[in-house]
């Protein structure tokens, strides 16, 4: 164990979590780029364990880095408190995400059944590894989101990554996490909306999901996808209509 401090995150209302889950990672992605400047926030690689979850939630950070056995020996394993991966659950409150810079590495699995069911446990919604973690099977009946490059039959530092450091800023598949950045997670993938645009990012694209609404009620129905997609001048005054009897 390299750090003995562990800082605590701040937390966004839960009300903002859950309405960017509510709006998906691709119109978040999109309207990040289009709107609001910040052009790559996908964590790629790590796919769901299991499909069919949305999760939205601030992040707790664990940055692994290769494995010295000077900083990392037998004590590790007589003393459970000395590993670090443990540490980056214990400040979990409900609602959090657990984002572990895992290097990529296919050979560590760095969460089990056991420190999974204590997340979910204190109320976690997901964890997003770039790598591994084992016990995928029992993981995968938790009520918990989960999305991993891999699965392994191997621990978090039986080959060549250390659990290294906790809630400071990670490259989680080269992508930026600061803790506190809200990650959103489901069937597409991963994306990181950072703390300070996630208000507006709610309020530009909360606007586009309604306007896609329209559209794709419209398209189901033969409608012209030249008029509709994107939604041209034509179709403004027809969406307005829509939009303002949906409200009464």
């Amino acid at each position: 164990m390299t750090t003995t401090e562990i800082k605590d995150i701040a937390r966004p209302p839960r009300a903002l979590c859950d309405a960017l889950a509510a709006i998906g990672t691709a119109t978040l992605s999109s309207e990040l780029a289009q709107h609001l400047g910040i052009r790559d926030v996908q964590i790629r690689g790590p796919r769901p364990l299991k499909k069919g979850r949305t999760i939205a939630g601030p992040a707790l950070t664990l940055q692994c880095m290769p494995k010295r056995e000077d900083l990392y020996g037998a004590a590790e394993y007589g003393n459970p408190e000395l590993q670090l991966h443990r540490h980056v659950m214990y400040p979990t409150q409900a609602g959090d995400v657990i984002v572990v810079d895992a290097r990529g590495d296919l050979g560590s699995g760095i969460f089990g059944e056991m420190m999974l069911t204590f997340f979910a446990g204190r109320g976690g919604v997901g964890v997003v590894v770039d790598g591994c973690i084992r016990d995928s099977a029992a993981a995968a009946e938790l009520d918990l989101g989960i999305w991993v490059r891999d699965v392994t039959p191997n621990y978090h530092a039986q080959t060549s990554i250390i659990p290294f450091a906790v809630n400071v800023p990670v490259a989680c598949s080269n992508v930026l996490v600061i803790p506190g950045d809200i990650i959103v997670a489901d069937d597409d993938g991963v994306v990181v909306v950072p703390i300070g645009l996630a208000s507006k990012l709610v309020e530009i694209a909360g606007q586009h999901t309604e306007w896609e609404e329209f559209t794709r009620i419209r398209l189901s129905e033969g409608g012209d996808l030249r008029k509709y997609y994107p939604l041209t001048e034509e179709a403004e005054a027809e969406y307005r209509a829509w939009r303002d009897a949906q409200r009464r």
